[in-house]
């Protein structure tokens, strides 16, 4: 295996292998959440869809390397990695921080000229790139972030129950919300693959006009679905969230 693959194994993680898959779908995180969120995805698709979820610095097996705390940064670094994929057609899925990575780097895969660029975007639980709200997460305490944590009610009791898991996700955590709670995105930033959002009707941290808001970022088809919930509605409604899946990929 060559250094190229070395590195790409770093990122991406294949649960249920797919060799003779013709199509992909690559998986985007959220903040502070990891690629393992995505295997129950990996195994609705799977074998007949090379799933990808990413893995991205400073967690689970990736827990000794620094946490990338820019979203260019972050997004570059990983498009960097998915050039080194084949051109197999294919889906981007993420889910609040990872909708903004997933639209960042198929952007950026798109003014490459890429052939690995998607052929679509699906983004969950995230208002518009270029909409923005005061927010100032990564600058509390530890008390302050797991408020949060509790709030959008993302991360399992047990977890937070337990101090050493906690204090070993903490910063990575912590990490991810300085990125993102950070990132600006300029008002005429579009892709020109079809986009689909999907948001949970009781999101605190996404409104349905910022998420109608997505289709100015986009020169090909919108489409949003309105899904019962907060902002992990999709843990809820995971076959309603697979079938959207499903019908982007089928579109391939």
């Amino acid at each position: 295996m060559n250094s190229a693959d070395n590195d790409l194994a770093l990122w991406a993680r294949r649960y249920h292998p797919a060799e003779t898959a013709t199509t992909r779908l690559v998986c985007f995180p959220h903040a502070g959440g990891s690629a393992s969120f995505f295997h129950p995805v990996s195994a609705r698709f799977a074998p007949g869809i090379d799933v990808i979820a990413l893995q991205y610095p400073g967690r689970q097996d990736r827990r000794h390397e620094p946490c990338v705390t820019d979203i260019a940064t972050l997004a570059d670094r990983i498009t960097d990695r998915l050039l080194d994929l084949d051109d197999k057609p294919t889906v981007y899925f993420g889910h609040s921080m990872g909708a903004v990575l997933a639209f960042e780097v198929a952007w950026r895969l798109e003014n490459k000229g890429a052939a690995s660029a998607p052929r679509a975007v699906i983004a969950s639980g995230r208002r518009a790139p270029s909409t923005s709200r005061p927010e100032t997460v990564h600058q509390r305490d530890d008390d302050g972030v797991i408020a949060e944590l509790k709030l959008l009610n993302g991360t399992d009791a047990g977890v937070l129950g337990d101090e050493e898991i906690l204090r070993m996700a903490l910063p990575a955590i912590r990490g991810d919300y300085t990125a993102i709670e950070t990132y600006r995105c300029p008002e005429d930033r579009v892709v020109r693959c079809p986009v689909t959002v999907l948001t949970g009707d009781a999101d605190p941290r996404t409104s349905l006009d910022e998420a109608k808001a997505w289709e100015r970022h986009t020169e090909g088809e919108f489409r949003l679905e309105v899904f019962p919930g907060g902002h992990f509605f999709l843990t809820g409604n995971h076959v309603a969230v697979n079938a959207e899946i499903a019908r982007e990929l089928g579109k391939l």
